[in-house]
């Protein structure tokens, strides 16, 4: 007679676990972010985006209560039983290698996404250090349909959790690259004839540019601007006209209305 053999797989309590900490090191550091080419994400949708665009985590804790909690985090929870790399913690355990306060069960290390250029405008992002205004972009850029965004020298960490929760799984569809010097930047906009740049104290508003051709657009950082190498990098500058006293905008905001231009023009190209 056969007897039924039922394998238990033991909970992780410990916040001091090796998988807590090696999740706590790509939390808390970008070095250690590039060295494994990692990413954290952490939250019910975010895992869930990634699993629908086809990644797999590296490492993966959850808290299979607070997932049974709602009917996302039920269908994530099923999804997760059956992968390898994922492990069941305790909710202390999941919230020890987290970014927030509230990591709703389940936190995880992904493998960078690698993904070709596509066509379309490039968007150069200048000095753009608040995270939250760079996630924002990121999102922007991919929902105006950007062939490639590239974050030039000064620009936050593309993989910083803060990032990412702003982004909203942009970086799993959006082709990125970070941190290359000018001179590289020079070479990977030749093939664009039309480089913009927006900029507060220019003449020609931004709707009067021709976005229908091969372009690239800089957004400079909300406190100084474009830097001198983008200027120089620049083929016109671009402004948005504003009423009031606002003497310039925010730069995600800036950057979403420009962006968001050129997609109306490209989609009128019949």
């Amino acid at each position: 007679m056969d007897t039924l053999v039922t394998l238990t797989v033991a909970v992780i309590t410990s916040t001091t676990n090796p998988h807590v900490k090696r999740l706590r090191s790509l939390r808390d550091s970008a070095k250690e972010r590039r060295g494994e080419r990692s990413l954290l994400l952490e939250g019910v949708r975010l895992v869930a985006h990634a699993f629908a665009m086809g990644a797999r985590p590296r490492l993966l804790l959850y808290a299979p209560a607070q997932l049974e909690a709602t009917p996302a985090g039920a269908a994530l929870l099923a999804q997760l039983l059956d992968q390898p790399n994922c492990w069941p913690a305790s909710p202390v355990a999941v919230a020890a290698a987290a970014a927030t306060r509230e990591p709703q069960g389940v936190v995880a290390a992904f493998a960078w996404p690698a993904l070709s250029p596509r066509p379309g405008l490039r968007l150069v992002l200048d000095g753009i250090q608040d995270p939250g205004n760079l996630g924002a972009l990121l999102r922007s850029a991919e929902a105006a349909g950007v062939g490639l965004v590239v974050c030039a020298p000064g620009c936050a960490d593309l993989y910083n959790p803060k990032v990412l929760r702003a982004a909203m799984g942009a970086h799993f569809s959006l082709p990125l690259r970070s941190d290359p010097d000018w001179e590289r930047l020079n070479d990977e906009l030749a093939a664009s004839p039309l480089v913009y740049v927006a900029d507060a104290q220019a003449t020609q508003p931004y709707y009067t540019a021709d976005w229908r051709h091969a372009a690239a657009l800089i957004i400079g950082s909300e406190a100084h601007g474009p830097s001198p190498p983008a200027r120089a990098l620049a083929t016109q500058a671009l402004a948005i006209p504003m009423h009031g006293r606002a003497e310039s905008l925010n730069a995600a905001v800036a950057g979403s209305i420009l962006l968001f231009e050129s997609l109306r023009q490209r989609s009128s190209i019949v």
